[in-house]
């Protein structure tokens, strides 16, 4: 029985700067995360009654969290291990082969396997999705962003992470994505920390104040672009600070929501800033004193996934 073997990986993802504002053209600061997804295939050539994908999806600690299989023709689920998740890898599977019909014959009479891996817990909201859709797109040799928005939707900065080498500057024109690497490695990045919050917020929730702001919101889209910009030339911890409270205020007063430091880190002694769905997975901090004095801070509080930039960001 020969076997054919494929291999691909897509890293993780956190937005800096425009949260909400990136779906309006602002110009965004977004990070590619050292962790990702990968997926790795096995093509085997034997004859079957009926061809089949076999899908199953490992977590950070190797156990397999869900597993299905579908016949080829139009990948109709045979079966599945959760249902909801099946119907959306169902989804992205249907759409990659609209985009390109030669993606996955049937008429091949193949059973594969499609083993996908996370380096991440599935809970962070580092792109359990955005890292799937890039995988899949590479699979299927189509456009990730285009299957993002059949799929899933979205600003796309995810899927421009998921494929990037380094830092990148991302907006969308005429609701066409571009990306472009850009130099983003502070001095003071040994002075920056993730922490997980563990506190889902629902991002269409989200979406939806921002979009009920309709008042001054193109203002608000161009000044977020010009403090992108000045993240990206700041040479000191003071001033990327100042840099924070402004941007947080402005998405604060935009979606009428209070900042993540005013919630959970009031006593903190340097700035908090929210990454994304204002609420939800990641927040970052800013700190001048030791990274053990920082690491305790936060732990007292009950936070205990404390990451270092470095250790983080690609």
């Amino acid at each position: 029985m020969k076997q054919a073997k494929k291999s691909f990986h897509a890293h993780g993802k956190l937005l800096l700067t425009a949260e909400y504002f990136v779906l309006d053209g602002a110009l965004a600061l977004a990070l590619p995360a050292k962790l990702g997804q990968s997926l790795e295939l096995e093509i085997g050539n034997w004859k079957l009654e009926i061809p089949a994908l076999h899908w199953r999806s490992f977590d950070e600690k190797k156990q397999c969290w869900f597993e299905a299989k579908f016949e080829l023709e139009n990948f109709e689920i045979l079966k599945n291990s959760d249902p909801a998740v099946a119907a959306r890898l169902q989804k992205i599977l249907r759409e990659a082969r609209n985009l390109n019909p030669d993606f996955l014959p049937s008429a091949k009479s193949q059973e594969l396997t499609a083993k996908s891996q996370l380096d991440f817990p599935r809970l962070w909201g580092l792109g359990t999705s955005s890292t799937l859709i890039h995988l899949v797109a590479q699979w299927a040799e189509v456009d990730a962003f285009e299957l993002q928005f059949r799929t899933f939707g979205g600003s796309g900065y995810d899927i421009a992470c998921a494929g990037a080498a380094g830092p990148i500057l991302y907006f969308l024109k005429n609701g066409k994505p571009h990306a472009e690497p850009c130099d983003f490695y502070p001095p003071f990045a040994n002075q920056l920390y993730f922490i997980y919050l563990g506190q889902k917020q629902d991002s269409r929730e989200g979406i939806a104040r921002y979009r009920s702001a309709v008042d001054g919101r193109q203002l608000a889209v161009d000044s977020i672009s010009a403090l992108t910009r000045e993240f990206l030339t700041v040479a000191t911890l003071a001033d990327f600070e100042k840099l924070i409270v402004e941007h947080e205020n402005l998405v604060s007063k935009t979606i009428g929501l209070p900042r993540a430091k005013e919630l959970y880190f009031s006593d903190f002694w340097g700035e908090i800033k929210s990454l994304g769905a204002w609420g939800g997975d990641f927040v970052m901090a800013t700190s001048d004193r030791t990274t053990e004095e920082t690491r305790q801070y936060f732990n007292e509080k009950g936070y205990e996934v404390f990451l270092p930039y470095e250790t983080l960001i690609l």
